[in-house]
């Protein structure tokens, strides 16, 4: 199974995503903000992350952005508990998307719909790998 690093400032999230996934049989990883997130991200060894995009310091977005610094073929997906957006306000989710995320879910969020997003991540991931490998370019994730 995978190694998922979960970064989000609320406890309760944390504890209810790494239950989730740990039942599913991935090894599981928690950081309470970015600046720790990132820290742990770049001295362990992920296949997938999990990104809050409002947290306080560094935010999900800039986490975001170091992350792929570091390891652009990592998939990350990004949550969000702000209220989708309305005709006036920002779609945080989409832009995320835009600039790097793989999927975007907003809290709260079903089991079902967490895991089909690893799974699907995951699955795009080692497609890209082995098409990196083997020297053809992989199609959007």
């Amino acid at each position: 199974m995978a190694r998922i690093l979960i970064v989000d400032d609320e406890p309760a999230v944390l504890a209810t995503i790494r239950l989730l996934l740990e039942r599913a049989g991935h090894t599981i990883v928690v950081a309470g903000d970015g600046r720790k997130g990132l820290a742990i991200f770049e001295a362990g060894d992920f296949d997938l992350v999990f990104l809050d995009i409002f947290m306080p310091g560094m935010d999900g977005l800039e986490t975001m952005r170091l992350v792929h610094q570091h390891q652009p073929l990592v998939p990350i997906v990004v949550i969000s508990g702000r209220p989708a957006p309305y005709e006036s306000g920002p779609d945080f989710l989409g832009m995320a998307t835009k600039l790097g995320a793989i999927r975007g879910l907003q809290k709260p969020f079903k089991p079902a719909a967490l895991l089909a997003a690893v799974a699907g991540c995951l699955e795009a991931a080692k497609r890209l790998s082995s098409s990196t490998v083997t020297g053809n370019i992989a199609p959007n994730l």
